[in-house]
């Protein structure tokens, strides 16, 4: 996948030329040398929100199906998660 990378200041002077660059693919903004947001077109979000609806759509049918899953287990995932994301900043807003 083709990709470019803007930095905060370039994407501010530039924003048209954002605009047009993500409708065609992502685009990644920077902010003091980490990458802080992607600008995509806004058919691509469309396509990854229905994605991750269908995703998890499916997922919460086979659990109803197959029945939960449980405590120990569902802290077990979790935890895989929360390793697997410890050296990443987590935000939330205010």
């Amino acid at each position: 996948m083709i990709t470019t990378t803007f930095s905060a200041k370039e994407a501010k002077n530039n924003f048209g030329r954002l605009l047009d660059e993500a409708r065609r693919f992502p685009v990644f903004v920077k902010k003091n040398g980490r990458q802080v947001a992607v600008v995509m077109s806004s058919e691509e979000y469309e396509f990854l929100e229905a994605l991750s609806d269908a995703y998890w759509g499916k997922r919460a049918q086979q659990a109803a199906k197959g029945g939960f899953i449980g405590v120990n287990a569902s802290m077990k995932y979790l935890m895989s998660i929360l390793k697997r994301n410890a050296n990443k900043t987590i935000k939330t807003r205010d």
